[in-house]
């Protein structure tokens, strides 16, 4: 195991694939394998690498209290996805003897090349691997107030138009209707999106269309899935 060579693009990208569905390298709580793999990492990380990113800037805001942070650092090929090979040396431990006899006579810059060429297809294979995975869909719970003219306005017709709403990526959930004042009641309803097909502003868009029932529509909680 372990995320190749830290200090080049190859291995940046494997430990920001990692990260994508982790706060940590093990566990749940920042830990001495955040920090081992975190000195391994020569300096801040560019923006296009986000999970590397967030974690790297998190555990940098541990720098004075790193040491009493919990568990035991291990040499960094201790960690990292299993299926990527560790070249920097710091995982090795039993294949290590083997890995330094020449059955063949080659010379180290053979060894060197053989080495590269192990890496390269060892990540194309967690490339390939990571491909299949599907990917995770970034989804939003939304509570929508829709207020309607005045309190003769049709509620249940009001609540039908609303739901007449459909859109990829948009489910309607439970709604209530809650007093405003002077007899007038909004309908509260609740709706979950996948972000990159619905926004709050095609919402708005569709709902305030309404205009024989629908005054204004806000958005009264927003909260990501």
């Amino acid at each position: 195991m372990g995320f190749g060579d830290l200090k080049s693009p190859a291995g940046l990208q494997v430990l920001n694939d990692y990260l994508a569905d982790k706060s940590y390298i093990k566990g749940y709580v920042p830990s001495q394998a955040d920090v081992a793999v975190f000195e391994a990492v020569s300096s801040p990380l560019p923006a296009d690498l986000c999970h590397a990113l967030r974690w790297y800037n998190h555990i940098k805001s541990y720098e004075k209290e790193k040491a009493s942070l919990p568990g035991v650092k291990k040499a960094l090929g201790k960690y990292g996805p299993a299926d990527v090979e560790d070249t920097t040396g710091s995982g090795a431990t039993d294949s290590k003897d083997d890995d330094d006899i020449d059955l063949f006579g080659s010379d180290d810059e053979e060894e060197s090349e053989e080495a590269k060429r192990l890496r390269e297809e060892r990540l194309a294979q967690y490339e390939s691997k990571k491909a299949k995975k599907p990917a995770l869909v970034a989804k939003s719970s939304i509570l929508l107030d829709v207020k309607p003219w005045d309190d003769e306005t049709d509620m249940a017709k009001l609540e039908e138009r609303v739901r007449s709403i459909q859109a990829d990526g948009l489910v309607w959930g439970s709604s209530k209707l809650v007093p405003v004042g002077y007899g007038i009641k909004k309908l509260q309803i609740q709706c979950v999106v996948e972000d990159d097909k619905v926004g709050t502003d095609m919402l708005e868009e569709q709902i305030t269309a309404f205009e024989d029932y629908v005054q204004s529509m806000d958005v009264a909680a927003f909260n990501k899935i």
